[in-house]
C-alpha cells in the first residue's frame, strides 16, 4: 500500500490526504481544485503551472519542500525560466507527490475564477484630490532673463495660481530642461497636496490625472481606478492575496516573517507583485499605461499594512501588539516597487490600535457613524473581524480573530466564494432533507438533480449550521445529534458524526459533501468571537440595545441576516435595520484618494475612538464560553422568535 501525505492548495484552502507518486494535477482534481489543463494533462499545453511553497506552514501544520515533489522533467526545464524554477514552478501534470506540499495555483491558472466584491453602496461625497494639474505659459529664457528652469517654473506657478513653497520630485528636475522648450514654453505641471511637482509635460493637452484605491484584505485585494478630475471610476479589478501561500491569516504570516530568513522581503515582493499586476490591469483596460497614475491610497489591517510597506512585524504579533507607525504615511511609489508614476505618492491611511487598521478607519469614512445620531453596530467580516459602535456622541472599536471558516476555509469541504461552491441552504425540519444553491446555477437542488457542487463556501456553511439548528439536527451546543432519524447524519470513517449535505452523485468531485463536528464547532468560534466583541462594545457603550446593525464586507454582502442571527454572530436586533453594505472599507479608500480632506478626518477619527480589548476582560472566556451556544446560551432574541412566529 502507497505512502499518503497531506497536500494543501491555495488560495482555496482544499487540503486532503493523497497517495505517493499521484500528479499534482490528479490531487487537485480528487479535491475538487480547479486548474486548467487544456491538454487533459499530457504535458503539451503549459497551462497547469502550480508554486511548490517552501517552508514549515505552522497553521497548515505542513512542511513543504521542492524535495517533496519528483525531480523536474525536460519538458519544465524548457519551459519555465531560472527564477520562475528558483522560485518552484512546476506543471500540475507532471510533478507527482512525493512528501508534504503546499501548492499555490496562480491566477492565470485557475480554472474557477474567485468571486470576490469589489463594488460597496453608492455615496455622495465631495471632490477634492490631493493631486492637481496647472497650465503655465513660462516666460522665455533670455540674456536679460537667465533664472535656472527650476525657478522659472516655480515663479511662474506663485504667479499664475499662487501656489508657494513649492518642491520639485527630483525625477522630475532631471527632465525639466528638455519639456519646457518642446512646445514653445507651455507646459502643465502636475502638484500633489500643494506641496511638490510630481510631473511637468510639455503643453496644455494633458490628460486627466488618475489614481487608484486598493483595499487589501487579509484573504482578498480589491482596487478601483479613478478619474482624480471628475471622480468617475474607470475601471476595478481584484485578486486573491498571494500571501496567502504563506498562512491562512496574520499571526501564521508574522510567525512566517519571524522565523524564515527573508520572509519579511518576500512577503513585501509578493505583494508589489499583486498590487503592480492589478494597477497594469486596470490601467490597459481603459487605455491608459501604469506611468498615468499619480497616486495611490491603501488600506489594510495592522499586519498587512506592516508587510506591504516592508515594517518590521515582531512586535505586533506579541504583546501589547505595538504598531511601528500608526499615523497616515506618504510613501514614494519608487520606494515602495509600486509601478506607477515614480515621483507619485502612496498614501497609506492610518491604522487605530493593535489589529484595528486602516482598513477599519476607511468604513468608519464610509459609512460615518460619528455624523449619526442613531447607535450603529458595524460588522465587517473577513479573516480578522472589525467591529464599531457608536454615533455622534461616542465611538468604540475592537477587532476579533474569527478566523478563516467564514470565508469557507478550515472546513471540511470548504471553499472560497467561486462557481461550484454551495451558497445558500435550508433544511426540511421534518424530513431532515436539504435544498441548495451552487454558484454558477440558480437552480436549487432538488429542483436541479445534477448541481455540480464542488465544496461550501463561507455563506453557505453560515446557512448550513443555522438551518442544522432549526432543523434540530444539532442542539444549541453544536452537538450532532446522532439519533435522527436520516441517513444523512452518519459517522465518518474515524467515527465522529457528520451531515451529508450533498451525496456524490449530485457532486463534479464524486465525494459525498459533508459538514462535520468539526466545521460546526469553527463557525461557533467565528460566531461567538464576533458576539462577544459586539456586546463588549455596547456595555462599554452603556446600551442594550443598537438601533441598526450594518454587515460590511464581502461576507457581509453575501450572508443570509436571519441565518446569521439565528446563529447569534451579532446580538438581537430587528432585522429590518440589519443591512449589507458592501465593500466599504473599498468605498472609504477611493473616497480619501478623491477627497484629501477626508483624509484629515480619517487622522481625527483614528484618534478619537475608543478601542476595547476584550481579550483582557477578566470574565472573557466565560462569556466567550456562553456565546459558542446557538444562538446564545444565556441572551435573548426576542426579534429572531418574532420573525420565526411571523
Amino acid at each position: 500500500m502507497a505512502d499518503t501525505y497531506e497536500i494543501v492548495f491555495q488560495p482555496s484552502g482544499r487540503r486532503g490526504t493523497i497517495a505517493e507518486g499521484t500528479t499534482l494535477l490528479a490531487a487537485a482534481q480528487e479535491l475538487g481544485v480547479g486548474i486548467e489543463a487544456l491538454c487533459g494533462g499530457k504535458g503539451v499545453c503549459g497551462k497547469c503551472r502550480v508554486i511548490i511553497e517552501e517552508g514549515h506552514f505552522e497553521k497548515l501544520g505542513v512542511f513543504s519542500s521542492f524535495a517533496h515533489a519528483s525531480d523536474l522533467t525536460e519538458t519544465e526545464k524548457k519551459l519555465f525560466s531560472e527564477k520562475e524554477l528558483s522560485r518552484g514552478y512546476r506543471l500540475a501534470c507532471l510533478a507527482q507527490l512525493k512528501g508534504d506540499l503546499v501548492i499555490t495555483i496562480p491566477e492565470e491558472s485557475r480554472s474557477a475564477k474567485q468571486i470576490i466584491l469589489e463594488a460597496g453602496k453608492k455615496r455622495t461625497f465631495s471632490l477634492n484630490p490631493a493631486v492637481r494639474q496647472y497650465q503655465l505659459q513660462l516666460p522665455p529664457a533670455t540674456l536679460q532673463d537667465a533664472r535656472d528652469d527650476r525657478s522659472r517654473i516655480l515663479d511662474t506657478l506663485a504667479q499664475q495660481y499662487h501656489l508657494k513653497d513649492i518642491a520639485i520630485d527630483y525625477f522630475v528636475l532631471r527632465e525639466i530642461p528638455r519639456i519646457i522648450r518642446e512646445d514653445n514654453w507651455k507646459i502643465t505641471v502636475t502638484v500633489w497636496n500643494n506641496r511638490e511637482i510630481i510631473r511637468i509635460a510639455a503643453g496644455w493637452n494633458t490628460p486627466h490625472s488618475i489614481g487608484i484605491a486598493i483595499d487589501i484584505g487579509t484573504t482578498t485585494l480589491a482596487a478601483f481606478l479613478c478619474d482624480l478630475n471628475t471622480g468617475e471610476l474607470l475601471g476595478k479589478s481584484s485578486c486573491m492575496n498571494p500571501e496567502i501561500s504563506y498562512g491562512e491569516d496574520v499571526l501564521a504570516r508574522i510567525s512566517y516573517a519571524m522565523s524564515e530568513e527573508d520572509g519579511r522581503r518576500r512577503l513585501q515582493q509578493v505583494m508589489q507583485d499583486a498590487i503592480n499586476k492589478l494597477a497594469a490591469e486596470m490601467t490597459a483596460r481603459a487605455g491608459k499605461t501604469v506611468d498615468d497614475v499619480e497616486e495611490m491610497v491603501l488600506v489594510y489591517n495592522t499586519a498587512m499594512h506592516h508587510f506591504t510597506l516592508g515594517l518590521d512585524t515582531r512586535y505586533i504579533g506579541r504583546s501589547p501588539f505595538v504598531p511601528t507607525a500608526s499615523d497616515a504615511l506618504d510613501i514614494k511609489a519608487r520606494d515602495l516597487g509600486i509601478h506607477i508614476n515614480p515621483s507619485g505618492n502612496i498614501h497609506s491611511l492610518p491604522i487605530e490600535a493593535g489589529f484595528v487598521g486602516a482598513d477599519n478607519v476607511a468604513v468608519l469614512l464610509a459609512e460615518e457613524p460619528y455624523a449619526s445620531d442613531s447607535i450603529k453596530l458595524i460588522i465587517d467580516i473577513g479573516t480578522n473581524g472589525e467591529i464599531n459602535l457608536g454615533n455622534k456622541n461616542r465611538l468604540l472599536s475592537t477587532s476579533c480573530a474569527t478566523g478563516p471558516a467564514l470565508e469557507g476555509a478550515q472546513i471540511s469541504f470548504g471553499m472560497r466564494a467561486a462557481p461550484g461552491s454551495i451558497e445558500a441552504v435550508s433544511i426540511n425540519p421534518e424530513t431532515k432533507e436539504p435544498r441548495y444553491k451552487v454558484i454558477g446555477n440558480n437552480i436549487w437542488y432538488p429542483e436541479n438533480k445534477k448541481p455540480g457542487a464542488q465544496g461550501i463556501c463561507g455563506s453557505g456553511i453560515i446557512d448550513a449550521v443555522a438551518a442544522l439548528y432549526t432543523a434540530g439536527i444539532i442542539s444549541s451546543n453544536g452537538r450532532i445529534n446522532k439519533n435522527v432519524s436520516t441517513p444523512r447524519v452518519r459517522k465518518d470513517t474515524r467515527g465522529r458524526m457528520e451531515y451529508v449535505l450533498a451525496w456524490a452523485e449530485e457532486t463534479s468531485v464524486n465525494k459525498d459533501i459533508t459538514i462535520s463536528q468539526s466545521d460546526i464547532r469553527a463557525v461557533q468560534l467565528a460566531k461567538g468571537a464576533l458576539y462577544v466583541g459586539a456586546k463588549y462594545l455596547m456595555e462599554k457603550y452603556g446600551i442594550t440595545q443598537v438601533d441598526e446593525v450594518i454587515l460590511a464586507g464581502a461576507f457581509g454582502s453575501y450572508i443570509n441576516k436571519q441565518s446569521a442571527m439565528e446563529l447569534g454572530m451579532f446580538p438581537d436586533c430587528d432585522l429590518t435595520h440589519v443591512y449589507a453594505v458592501g465593500n466599504a472599507a473599498g468605498d472609504g479608500a477611493r473616497i480619501a484618494l478623491l477627497n484629501v480632506d477626508k483624509r484629515k478626518e480619517a487622522a481625527q477619527i483614528a484618534r478619537k475612538v475608543e478601542f476595547v480589548e476584550t481579550a483582557i476582560e477578566p470574565d472573557f472566556q466565560s462569556r466567550f464560553m456562553d456565546a459558542l451556544a446557538i444562538p446564545h446560551a444565556k441572551d435573548a432574541f426576542p426579534h429572531l422568535h418574532k420573525n420565526n412566529d411571523s
